[in-house]
Parts: C-alpha cells; structure tokens; sequence
C-alpha cells in the first residue's frame, strides 16, 4: 500500500513509520509546521498537491487534523489517525464527520462519547511498544550503569501551567471553588469528575476571566476546554510534586526533566533525556518506574506506561479503568493510590527484588507478545480495508 504520513512531533511517530515499512507498505512524508490545525491555506495546497500527483491508499498522522481531513475528503482519499493524547480539542471540528476520516483513539471515554455524537469511523485503539527497538538500545549500551536509580520520574511537572497565571485575577469565590475541585479531582482514583463540577453558574462567572479562542468550525466548549489545559495540568503539576516529595523523604527518588525543581529539595536531578537513545536506559535500569497520568486521559493508558513496559522497566503507575482490560495488577504492573500508597509499595518492592523482577519481565513480556506495533496496524488496517493488505 502507498501511504502518505503527516509528520510532527509525536514520539511514536518514528515507530509506527519504520513499522508500516516492515509490514511492506511505502510511506511518503510531508513535514510542515501548521499556522492552525484547522486551516492552512499553504499546508493545504500543498498537500492537495501530493494527492492528486500520486495515488495513496490513505493519509496517516498520529493524532487528529482538521486540516489534513479537509483535504482528504477534498481528494476522495482516506484519512487514518490515531490519537495518542486525550483529548484532542482539534477533534472537536465539524470536519470529523467526514466520510474519508477513520479515527482511532486510544482512551476508550473519549472514543465513546464520539460514537455517541454519530461519528462513524470511530474505533477504540490502545497504544503499542516496540520493544526490539529498545532491546537494541539497551543490548548494545556501555553506559547503563550511568541511568541506575532506585526510583525514578521521567516527565514535565508542568510549574508553567495556565491556571497559576489565571488565579492572580480570579475572585476569591471562584478561586475558592476551583481548588476544591482540583482537591476533590486529586482524591478520586481512575475517573474524571473535574467536567461535571463546572456548573453553568462557575462557567458564566469564569467567561469573565478566560477567553475562549476556537475557529468558528470548532464544538468544543468553554468546560471541556477550561477543565483540560487549565486544571487538568494544574492538577497534574500538584499530583506529579506531592508524590515526588512525599516519596523523597523515605527513598532515593531521581527525576529527570526540563522543568524547575527547586522545590523538590531531597529528589535527586538528573537532566533530561532524549526520547529515542537515553530513556529507554532510565526505564530498565531503575529499580521502580513512576507514571502519573495527566486527568485529561480519563479512562486510557499513556504512552509513558507502555514505553517502560516496553524496556522491561517496572512501572509503578496510578490505576487508569482500561488497566484491568489489558494487564493484571501486581503481576504485570503496580498500582498506587494516593502519596501513603506509592510510599508504603515503593518501600515494600524496593525490599522484595524478586517479585519486583517477576513483575517487570511478565509486563515485557506482555507487550512484547500482544502489544507490538505490527499488531496494532495490522489491526488498524483490517478494520478499515476489511482484509490484510497483502491479499488486495
């Protein structure tokens, strides 16, 4: 098959790119920085251009564009996505009802709620690994004894949220009730309540404080936009501090990042790392890996899980509600609820090596087995031509 891919920063782009090549497809690539994930006029033409000059099977992007379906449906071609951050604003676009698009999404909340709207193409699809990528990283390493730690974080902690720069303004009522609801948001394990608790009333008030830019073709709205890049990394910054300093007083915590860590005095930094040569180094050498999930991601499992899954690191994680469908706890990972929880397990597999060994190696094992990205596009691919490429 001939496809064309949409290329931008995403991690996973990389993989799922020299996988469809494995798998014996041909993959162009157009790169482009957007003036607007909805509209760009240049972008646009573009790749109008690339479509009408040769004939692709369909177009891929990880994540969903507005823009990239516009031209698709233009040109009669099919569009792929696959979503790997929940949830996408840009999804919430007139454009998503178009019949080129077949959208798969990884948190299967979100995946619903689309289908509920009559979406049509819309299919639930979790993220994948590709762990010979990472053995061979980690196998052909002199270095690993430089990433060894006892516990260790990898990930912003997000000091430069929207809501710090907000609440200087905010009334003290509103103020007030947002971080009742932030604390309330931070007690709850495995869902995502932050929405519902933006009444009509708090959303008239906060229209006064918070402006809302969308294109005039966007559906999204005031709550499920405020609730996402304002308190939902405001909380993610509270939950990711919290549970580094309380752990910190008990056990040799590493972090490795770009953000501000003066405050976390006892935690030991560490940089930051590439993606692609250093991580998986991180992953395998730490004794305990810690994943917080950002609330924005309400019931699916982030990327972060899969890649120390994947490098045969033990991953320590809060519970998400897709965990039970594709792994068991305490046998092919560790869930925590709450900063007491992640002190009292990290204690406890910290001294008990061979269980927090056993546990490491089944979940690579997992993914390496059922979780490849080989399955998942083959899976993708299926569902859309109803039959393996090959047999076209």
């Amino acid at each position: 098959m001939r496809i064309l891919i949409y290329k931008w920063k995403a991690y996973n782009y990389r993989d799922i790119k020299e996988t469809f090549l494995a798998m014996g497809h041909e993959v162009d690539v157009i790169e482009q920085k957007l003036e607007s994930y909805d509209r760009d006029e240049t972008f646009e033409h573009r790749l109008e251009q690339m479509l009408k000059n040769k004939r692709y099977d369909f177009v891929f992007t990880v994540n969903y564009f507005a823009v990239v379906s516009i031209v698709c449906e233009k040109c009669n071609v099919k569009y792929l996505s696959w979503s790997c951050d929940n949830p996408l604003i840009s999804m919430y676009h007139r454009s998503v009802f178009y019949n080129c698009n077949y959208i798969f999404n990884f948190d299967k909340s979100n995946c619903l709620e689309f289908q509920g709207m009559g979406v049509k193409h819309m299919y639930y699809l979790p993220l994948a690994v590709d762990t010979d990528r990472l053995d061979a990283i980690i196998d052909g390493a002199d270095d690993l004894e430089l990433y060894r730690n006892e516990v260790a974080f990898v990930g912003s902690l997000y000091e430069r949220n929207t809501y710090d720069k907000l609440k200087i303004v905010l009334p003290d009522y509103l103020k007030g009730y947002l971080e009742a609801v932030m604390q309330a948001q931070m007690s709850v394990s495995g869902a995502n309540i932050i929405e519902e608790m933006l009444t009509p009333d708090i959303l008239e008030q906060l229209q006064q404080y918070f402006k809302l830019d969308k294109s005039e073709d966007s559906f999204s709205d005031l709550g499920l936009i405020f609730s996402t890049t304002v308190l939902g990394f405001k909380i993610a910054a509270m939950q990711r501090k919290r549970g580094l300093i309380a752990l910190s007083r008990q056990v040799p915590v590493s972090i490795y990042t770009n953000s501000n860590t003066k405050e976390l005095i006892r935690v030991d930094y560490r940089g930051s790392v590439d993606y692609w040569t250093q991580m998986p180094k991180v992953f395998r050498m730490s004794r305990i890996n810690l994943n917080f999930t950002i609330p924005n991601i309400k019931t699916g499992l982030p990327l972060r899980m899969w890649d120390i899954m994947g490098a045969g690191g033990f991953l320590m994680t809060n519970f998400q509600a897709e965990l039970p469908e594709i792994f068991v706890e305490d046998r092919d990972f560790v869930c925590f609820d709450g900063e007491k929880d992640l002190v009292e397990k990290s204690l406890y597999y910290l001294s008990h090596e061979k269980e927090r060994e056993a546990i490491a190696m089944h979940g690579y094992e997992k993914v390496k087995k059922m979780h490849s990205y080989r399955i998942r596009l083959q899976q993708m691919l299926d569902i859309v031509f109803g039959e393996k490429p090959e047999e076209r």
